[in-house]
C-alpha cells in the first residue's frame, strides 16, 4: 500500500524559558510581557512572550505564552503551532500536560492568542516552583503544504478511456461569474457611490432574502430597474455580487495592509443582504487578523453587525494589549461609537475583588 503525506511539518527544538525570581515577577503589571530570544523554524523568524500574569482571564491571572511572527509571511500566511509544559530541571517530577494553541499568521508582527501555561495559584501550590523558580518548555510546529503525489492509477484511466465518456466538469460558478461579467440579460442596474452593477433581479433573489423583499416583495424597488445603494464601497458591493453569482469571496484571499478593511466592509454588506455564509467567512478571516491596529475596529464592527464569536476575539485581544490598543485612532472610533463594548474590556481587565 502506497502512503503520501499531504502535508509536513518543521519543529523547533526544546525551548527552555526559565523563570528565577516569580514573587519578584508579581510586582509586574498585567500583561507585561519578556520576549524570548529569536527562533527560525520552517523558515521563518519566531519571538515568543512570556506573560506572569495576563490581565485578560480575569481573577485567577494566568501565567500565558504568545506566539508572534518576526518575518514576512511568505506564500501569503503562515500556520504555525506554539506548546508548552512545565518541567522540573531536577528531574524530580514528570512534566506537566501539554497545552498548545495554533494561530494563522499573515504578516510580520501578528501573534497569536494566548497560552495558558498555569494558574498561579497552581503553580505556586505545585512542586515545580522550586527555590523561587520554575521552568516552561515550549516549542514551534510550523505547517508547509506538501507537493500533491499525482495519482497514478487514475492517470492510466484517463489514457484508457475514450474520449467520449469523459463528463465535462460542473462550470455553473464559472458560467455565473461570467454572466455577471458580461450583463447579458441584465435587468437591474445598481449605483454605488457613482460606479454601477448590471445584475439579474432573480439571481439574486434567489440567493439573498433581503433582494428578495427588495425586487419581488412590497418595496419600491420592486419596479426599478436602477437602484441607488448608500453607505456602501463599490468594491464591497462588486465583492458581494461576486459571491452571490459565484460562491467565491476572492478579495478576502488577497493580502496587504487593506486585507483587514476589506473584510470590514464586505462583512458589513453580508449582514446587510442576509448573506450568512459570507459573513461567517468574513468572521473568519477578521478573527485571524486581528492586530493592535485593527483590533478596536473590528470589535465595534463585530459589535453592531451581531458577531459574537468575533467581538469576543476582539475583547480578549484588546484586554491581553490594552495599552497599546489605547494609543490607535480605532479605539477612539470605538469609545464614540460603541461605548458599551467598553465595560467589557473592563470585565476582563478588572483585578481580582478577593
Amino acid at each position: 500500500m502506497q502512503m503520501q503525506n499531504l502535508t509536513e511539518v518543521a519543529r523547533s527544538k526544546d525551548l527552555l524559558l526559565k523563570v528565577v525570581g516569580h514573587s519578584v515577577t508579581m510586582a509586574m503589571s498585567d500583561g507585561e510581557l519578556i520576549k524570548s530570544k529569536k527562533l527560525s523554524v520552517g523558515g521563518h523568524d519566531w519571538e515568543v512572550h512570556w506573560r506572569p500574569k495576563n490581565h485578560w482571564a480575569g481573577c485567577h491571572r494566568p501565567v500565558s505564552l504568545n506566539l508572534v511572527l518576526l518575518s514576512e509571511a511568505r506564500g501569503g500566511d503562515v500556520k504555525a503551532k506554539l506548546s508548552c509544559r512545565l518541567v522540573d530541571p531536577a528531574g524530580r517530577l514528570e512534566p506537566s500536560e501539554e497545552k498548545s494553541i495554533s494561530h494563522k499568521f499573515y504578516k510580520s508582527g501578528d501573534y497569536s492568542g494566548a497560552l495558558e501555561v498555569t494558574a498561579r495559584e497552581d503553580l505556586e501550590a505545585s512542586g515545580y516552583l522550586a527555590d523561587d523558580s520554575y521552568t516552561v518548555q515550549s516549542g514551534i510546529t510550523v505547517l508547509k503544504g506538501a507537493p500533491a503525489a499525482p495519482n497514478t492509477a487514475a492517470t492510466a484511466m484517463d489514457r484508457d478511456r475514450r474520449p467520449d465518456a469523459a463528463l465535462p466538469s460542473l462550470d455553473l460558478h464559472r458560467h455565473l461569474g461570467e454572466l455577471l461579467q458580461k450583463g447579458t440579460g441584465a435587468d437591474v442596474t445598481f449605483l454605488v457611490s457613482g460606479e454601477e452593477f448590471a445584475a439579474h433581479k432573480a439571481i439574486l433573489a434567489s440567493r439573498s432574502p433581503v433582494f428578495m423583499a427588495e425586487l419581488f416583495g412590497g418595496m419600491k424597488e420592486a419596479a426599478c430597474q436602477r437602484i441607488e445603494v448608500k453607505d456602501m464601497e463599490p468594491a464591497a458591493f462588486k465583492a458581494l455580487l461576486r459571491f452571490i453569482y459565484t460562491g467565491t469571496a476572492l478579495d478576502l484571499d488577497q493580502k496587504g495592509e487593506d486585507a483587514t478593511s476589506r473584510a470590514q466592509h464586505l462583512l458589513a454588506g453580508a449582514d446587510r443582504y442576509g448573506l450568512q455564509r459570507l459573513k461567517l467567512i468574513c468572521e473568519g478571516r477578521l478573527a485571524d487578523r486581528i492586530t493592535v491596529d485593527t483590533a478596536a475596529t473590528t470589535l465595534a464592527l463585530a459589535e453592531q453587525h451581531g458577531c459574537s464569536q468575533l467581538k469576543a476575539s476582539c475583547v480578549e485581544f484588546i484586554a491581553g494589549y490594552l495599552d497599546a490598543v489605547l494609543e490607535t485612532e480605532g479605539y477612539k472610533h470605538l469609545e464614540a461609537s460603541c461605548p458599551s463594548v467598553l465595560t467589557d474590556i473592563l470585565r476582563a481587565t478588572r483585578r481580582p475583588t478577593n
